[in-house]
């Protein structure tokens, strides 16, 4: 794998600090700020919502800017963000730089994506894009436990400088490392939203929004859970992400090399298992042990579907990768707001604080069947003339959108 993945890798490290650190503080943040919990989780709905907004525009903003000189400058709002974060005076002001710091998110990405997928060849491709999401799941393991020990020990405000500091290490891996790709020619807008007339895209983004909004939904709330069910200390959140991160890197690593092989089985096991073990969470989150065991299963099981889902969309989004590929980054994070909204209500209805976790098996229940019914529609339309088939590619090309070179995008990819 190219050395250019170690430092999208370190850009995705401090992305993935920042948008998880917050679960880990939300007891610290809402008694700074003299708000109850489901209150401060306004702060991970703020943000995901931020992505969704941010993806599509900041995309369609960097259409006529070289490729790495957008990770760049994403970068760079991704600092400003968090250091807005961290000098917030009041909630409000907090939610503000979240907001900020999140537009970056999914263009970061999605563009990030499609140039890992055109370092390597074609046979790697979502080998290529798990390698830029490991910075993602390792931040899981390193960054979001540390900055939630520093944040419970030194403030939460710590913990966002630190993040800072992240953004700026990610910036100049960015300036050394990233080649200058050339900027694909011809192409527009309206180009790359003819992707989204293909309704597998649709229905892959559809997954991604259940399936991950599954998994948000068990660990928004994970902090209290942990503390008022489990009968964990409080001192005990930092190791319990150590483990969940754990789980995030392996279902990861496994989602990368499977998408490869034998994508639409990978996400019907993967999805199905994450449906039963998040309805098992309800009785499991009551031991310690099987809590413990069960956010390790929650983690794998959640991260191993994104490599297949982002490379689903990038396979039938070929010939105009870059918005489809940010737009489910969007997905993802629609599917993170959606959860942290619904486990709030649950849990503000006095349903428990293992109440999310009856939200996010039946989030995951949903993209299940979405997967399926995506299976059985290509298995239809697989080889009618003038249909989209496996891969993206088109059975007549003159009923396609526009080509594009050859070498300023990937055949398949991934999230």
């Amino acid at each position: 794998m190219p050395l250019a993945l170690l430092a999208l890798a370190i850009g995705a490290f401090g992305i993935g600090t920042t948008e998880f650190v917050i679960m880990g503080l939300l007891p610290e943040v809402a008694a700074d700020y003299g708000v109850s919990i489901p209150t401060a989780g306004l702060l991970v709905t703020g943000y995901a919502l931020g992505v969704v907004l941010g993806a599509p525009l900041m995309t369609v903003l960097g259409t006529r800017v070289p490729r790495k000189r957008m990770l760049m400058l994403l970068m760079g709002l991704f600092v400003v963000g968090n250091l807005l974060s961290a000098l917030a005076p009041s909630l409000g002001a907090m939610l503000a730089g979240r907001v900020v710091a999140s537009l970056a998110h999914g263009a970061f990405f999605g563009i990030g994506a499609v140039v890992a997928a055109e370092l390597v060849a074609p046979e790697k491709k979502a080998g290529a894009i798990a390698g830029m999401f490991t910075g993602l799941t390792v931040a899981n393991v390193v960054g979001v436990p540390l900055g939630t020990l520093v944040g419970q020990t030194l403030g939460w405000r710590i913990t966002f400088l630190i993040v800072s500091a992240l953004g700026v290490l990610g910036l100049l891996g960015i300036a050394r490392l990233v080649p200058d790709l050339p900027r694909p020619e011809g192409v527009r807008v309206r180009h790359e939203l003819a992707a989204f007339r293909n309704v597998q895209v649709l229905l892959a983004m559809a997954m991604t929004v259940l399936g991950f909004g599954g998994v948000f939904a068990a660990i928004t709330y994970l902090a209290p859970m942990m503390t008022e069910v489990a009968g964990f200390a409080d001192t005990s959140v930092t190791w319990l992400l150590v483990l969940l991160g754990l789980g995030m890197v392996a279902g990861n690593l496994i989602g990368g090399r499977f998408a490869d092989r034998a994508l639409m089985p990978m996400l019907y096991g993967s999805l199905g298992a994450l449906t039963l073990v998040l309805a098992l969470f309800t009785l499991t989150a009551h031991g310690r042990v099987t809590a413990a065991l069960t956010l390790f299963l929650i983690g794998a099981l959640g991260f191993a579907t994104v490599p297949p889902l982002q490379k689903r969309v990038l396979d039938q989004a070929a010939a105009a990768p870059t918005l489809a590929s940010a737009m489910n980054i969007a997905a993802f994070n629609l599917g993170n707001a959606l959860a942290a909204w619904l486990g709030g209500l649950v849990i503000a209805a006095g349903l428990g604080w293992t109440a999310p976790a009856w939200v996010g098996a039946a989030l995951a229940a949903g993209a299940l069947a979405l997967a399926v019914l995506s299976g059985a529609l290509e298995r239809r339309t697989a080889g009618r003339p003038g249909r989209i088939v496996a891969g993206g590619t088109p059975a007549e090309p003159a009923a396609q959108a526009p080509a594009v070179p050859a070498a300023s995008v990937p055949a398949t990819g991934t999230r």
